[in-house]
């Protein structure tokens, strides 16, 4: 069967990182501050790279840190579609429906709350949208909008390439399709053009501020030149001068080209207030020694930062420490050096570190344009040939089902190849699929690759009907039935039976569902109370006379524990990670292993099963374990297999590894699945 799913690979540049500059091993005396802060550069520059030599107020030099933005490591090949990205295409007749204007709620929202926008509808999403245009500044939101922003058109692509498909399955002409399913397109970019206007507006009025935050330092400033000749007593001094520094650091955020010339003036004051007003040694003194203990503490967490897993966690960490050392003033002159040295060395090494991260990145990237090439030359070669039978076209469709797979778990390439590698994959893909199509236009093959296409949706249906997560199995049984809906005939020997077959499976799971819910009541709330109880039952046992014994006992524990039956959905999750940790906590006394473990508690869970007469549930796992083992040796098959495709290229060892790795992997779950089949053998 045909799985053209790759109308979903991503065509957006990606994001790399370019070189982090090295810190100068020199500190050099009135040094300049080209940048005030982090948040300050990321306004000004906008994702530009900037180096920023920061100073602290005894004019030692901090270090250049790099303030580029850092792209998202975990890429997910996937298109995020913009709103310039839907081009305008000719549509049928048919299909030219429009929907009723689209009004999106205004909702009053006081508190802002980060959601998984990607479960949301289209309809859902520009609600949200505009919650959070109208009851938030655009400083708050700027991030949950551009979440909205790209869940949303993954939807909407989602939803051109089922109408696409629908015109497709009928037979209609693709060269005139245009999709006007709905209108939410309209309104979602009026919304977001409401969003860029306040953002445009609320940058104007912190231009203003940050002029306004200007002037308040350079008057700071000049305030502390007039306590250089105050008479007032040294205490009142300093007190005042300390109030002033206080004042600086509230002014908040000035222009970034007045930046350099604004610190300079600052330094020098301070210094000469400092040199001039014969400042109390003991004061002073210990103001510097206060300075130093800061100085210390930022030099062991940015040292800290070196055993952190995220390289641009730590990075941006960096970034905030630097911050803080300029701010913090002067320390002892003869411990300057030393204090600053250290801190450097830290600095020096996350740099490091951030830089061959992202060499890495580099590097492994030109490793996936290699191994998608030789998938492209595999796609090319089944083009090349001959195929005069059904049976032809079928074994190389499935041949390029598989690649199509292999290249899903393939990464990125090179920012300047992605898109090429890519449209050259794509293009061979589709052009064998239209000619498969042609192929088989006017034949019986059409009902035969329908009856595959149900038969994989029975299976999915089959493999939901016991789930409890009701929300999404509920939304995921909606979808197959949409999709079986859009299917065209199968064969009429089979239709009935197909038919019964995918709809039984539907009804066992919403008659479990409406069991489920119209028997919660208060027998949870007792079943709950006996739980509790016998957690505590559990923490004071005491290990008996022989290890069988002691095992025995546990098990008995958790026999008991499946007896009770169900608790209020509110306390399932707390109750049962209590009751967990308070088994494993005796099963680490006896020492037993977690495999032993895991055998335990799956007899017991069917020891449960037999004893309540759920014989439809030891069914349903047997048929869970059954078609899990079927799909693991599937797996195998299909690596194995796949090992043939790169056997003849030197380029193409380390897929092979990895290939062999999953092999085993797949195999040891296999003799697990394996022995808990054996049990409900015993069982029955």
């Amino acid at each position: 069967m045909e799985a053209k799913d790759l109308t979903n690979e991503p065509n957006q540049p990606e994001k790399g990182a370019e070189g982090v500059e090295k810190i100068e091993n020199t500190s050099t005396e009135n040094e300049t501050v080209e940048n005030a802060n982090q948040e300050q550069v990321k306004e000004e520059v906008q994702e530009k790279e900037v180096s920023v030599p920061i100073v602290d107020s005894n004019n030692e030099e901090v270090a250049e840190v790099k303030t580029e933005e850092v792209p998202e490591l975990e890429q997910k090949e996937e298109v995020i579609v913009d709103e310039q990205s839907q081009e305008n295409e000719p549509v049928t007749q048919e299909e030219a429906k429009v929907d009723e204007e689209v009004v999106v709620p205004v909702v009053e929202v006081k508190e802002l709350v980060k959601e998984d926008y990607s479960v949301l509808s289209k309809i859902e999403m520009l609600t949200k949208l505009n919650e959070l245009i109208r009851n938030f500044g655009v400083e708050k939101i700027k991030d949950y909008v551009e979440d909205i922003k790209v869940n949303y058109y993954k939807k909407h692509k989602v939803d051109i390439a089922e109408a696409r498909k629908k015109i497709e399955d009928e037979g209609g002409n693709l060269d005139e399709f245009k999709y006007t399913g709905d209108s939410s397109e309209d309104a979602f970019k009026e919304l977001y053009n409401q969003f860029r206007k306040k953002k445009h507006e609320h940058n104007l009025k912190l231009d203003g501020v940050k002029h306004e935050n200007l002037k308040e330092k350079y008057k700071i400033i000049e305030e502390i030149k007039v306590l250089i000749n105050n008479e007032e007593s040294i205490n009142k001094t300093f007190q005042d001068f300390r109030d002033l520094q206080q004042r600086w650091r509230e002014a908040g955020l000035v222009p970034q080209n007045e930046l350099k010339n604004l610190w300079e003036n600052y330094n020098h004051t301070v210094e000469s207030f400092y040199d001039f007003i014969k400042i109390n040694k003991e004061l002073r003194d210990l103001d510097l020694k206060k300075n130093l203990e800061l100085k210390i503490k930022l030099c062991e967490n940015a040292e800290g930062l070196l055993l952190e897993d995220s390289i641009t966690k730590a990075f941006k960490m960096l970034q905030e420490y630097h911050n803080n050392w300029r701010e913090i003033g002067p320390v002892p002159r003869e411990q300057k050096d030393d204090i600053w040295e250290r801190f450097k060395a830290a600095t020096t090494q996350i740099n490091k570190k951030h830089q061959e991260y992202f060499e890495g990145l580099k590097d492994q990237q030109v490793t996936n344009l290699e191994q998608k090439a030789i998938l492209c030359e595999k796609i090319e070669e089944i083009l090349e040939a001959k195929m005069d039978k059904p049976k032809d076209w079928e074994e190389k469709a499935n041949n390029i089902i598989e690649i199509q797979k292999l290249w899903r778990t393939i990464g990125f390439a090179p920012k300047k190849d992605n898109n090429k590698i890519y449209q050259r994959f794509k293009s061979s893909c589709d052009n064998f699929f239209t000619r498969k199509r042609e192929y088989y236009k006017g034949t019986k093959e059409i009902q035969k690759n329908n009856l595959q296409l149900k038969l994989d949706l029975c299976v999915q249906a089959e493999s939901l009907k016991d789930s409890e997560e009701w929300k999404k199995s509920t939304e995921d049984f909606i979808k197959l039935q949409k999709v079986w809906k859009e299917i065209g005939p199968v064969p009429k020997k089979h239709s009935e039976a197909l038919w019964k077959r995918f709809r039984t499976a539907c009804d066992f799971f919403f008659n479990t569902k409406s069991e489920f819910y119209s028997t919660i009541d208060s027998k949870q709330e007792d079943n709950l109370k006996f739980k509790l109880e016998l957690i505590e039952k559990v923490k004071v046992f005491q290990k008996l006379d022989s290890e069988k014994e002691s095992l025995q006992g546990l098990m008995d524990f958790q026999k008991e524990w499946s007896d009770i039956g169900h608790v209020p959905l509110n306390e399932k999750d707390k109750i049962t990670k209590e009751f967990r940790e308070a088994i494993n906590a005796q099963f680490e006394t006896l020492q037993i292993k977690d495999d032993v473990r895991n055998r335990i508690n799956f007899k017991n869970k069917v020891d449960g099963w037999v004893s309540s007469n759920s014989r439809g549930k030891i069914y349903s796992e047997r048929n869970k374990l059954t078609s899990k083992i079927r799909e693991l040796e599937n797996e195998i098959s299909l690596y194995e297999n796949n090992i043939g495709f790169f056997s003849k290229s030197s380029k193409s060892n380390s897929m092979i590894d990895e290939i062999n790795r999953k092999i085993e992997q797949a195999k040891e779950r296999m003799i697990s699945l394996k022995e808990k089949l054996n049990l409900l053998d015993q069982t029955e």
